[in-house]
């Protein structure tokens, strides 16, 4: 689904929209209504940890997917499971270059084949809000620029269930800089019990594009997120266009970038993630950004883990 964020639900007060659109959030009272007949189920052999999120998008729970596999794929035979949304391709040519992932339509499904074929851990990318499955570990992840936004369900809002459902979950990681601490002592303030984790982009390759001035492009859903890392190491960043999240670039609009590149003697930097979802025969003269994740206090990450596998 390419989709484009609404600015208001990022207000930190109520505005118009969200207040006309409010009703509409019960709806999700009644999807979360009739869960209260599934039981979800546990299975015993093998260990899950799923990353996930409440907020819609942006909140880089997939790069911290990748980097868990990374860690435990030493002590344990990993898969990563994402559910097969065809829109989500981009994340899953990513998770593929290094991990082993099952992508269906059906997240049970895909866990039962990772039992099958005897793998010991399987990480999920999204499906907190999945309530077939009852996971060992669960992960929320927050941007530090976005936090909960203005708290609200969605439509209203950005998010996918009630804050307060934190009480549910077991820790919170937070990617960027410059946490807010309000938001942490609201968070401890819902589960007092629950741990929080932090960490933040670095760039490996960034020193290629210092020199020169660029036209930027993403669609990613925290575009903002971008912007700061180009702002963090000085990239002449001199034009920058956002598309929808998980957007499907055409031929004419790479041909437009590029166009307007050449025009304004720009050259074209993105991300990574927006660089997959670009055909292979339109990649020529685009440069992204090769970003890693940097987990803050990461031995006592790796132990909390530990404690749940």
């Amino acid at each position: 689904m390419n989709f484009l964020k609404p600015k208001f639900w990022d207000k930190q007060h109520l505005t118009i929209q969200s207040i006309i659109l409010y009703p509409f959030t019960y709806i999700l009272d009644l999807r979360k209504l009739i869960t209260i007949f599934i039981k979800p189920r546990k299975y015993s052999n093998i260990k899950t940890i799923c990353i996930g999120n409440i907020y819609l998008g942006g909140t880089g729970k997939t790069p911290l997917v990748d980097f868990i596999a990374k860690i435990f794929k030493k002590k344990f035979k990993t898969v990563i499971i994402k559910k097969g949304h065809a829109s989500h391709l981009d994340e899953t040519k990513l998770l593929r270059k290094n991990n082993k992932v099952f992508f269906a339509k059906d997240r049970e499904k895909s866990l039962k084949d990772a039992i099958s074929k005897k793998f010991e851990l399987a990480i999920f990318d999204d499906g907190l809000q999945d309530f077939k499955l009852k996971y060992d570990l669960r992960i929320v992840c927050f941007s530090s620029l976005l936090l909960a936004g203005n708290e609200l369900r969605i439509p209203s809002g950005p998010l996918r269930e009630k804050l307060n459902n934190l009480r549910n979950f077991d820790a919170v990681f937070i990617n960027g800089r410059n946490i807010n601490r309000q938001f942490l002592i609201k968070i401890k303030s819902i589960n007092p019990h629950i741990s929080i984790f932090s960490g933040e982009y670095v760039s490996s390759n960034y020193n290629k594009f210092r020199k020169n001035n660029y036209l930027t492009f993403s669609g990613i859903g925290n575009p903002n997120s971008f912007k700061n890392i180009l702002n963090k190491y000085r990239i002449k960043n001199k034009l920058n266009l956002i598309y929808p999240d998980h957007y499907n670039y055409s031929e004419f609009e790479i041909k437009k970038i590029k166009d307007t590149a050449k025009l304004q003697k720009l050259k074209i930097l993105t991300t990574e993630k927006d660089f997959y979802r670009i055909p292979i025969k339109l990649r020529k003269n685009i440069n992204f950004l090769k970003i890693n994740l940097k987990i803050k206090k990461l031995k006592e990450f790796e132990k909390f883990i530990l404690r749940y596998l």
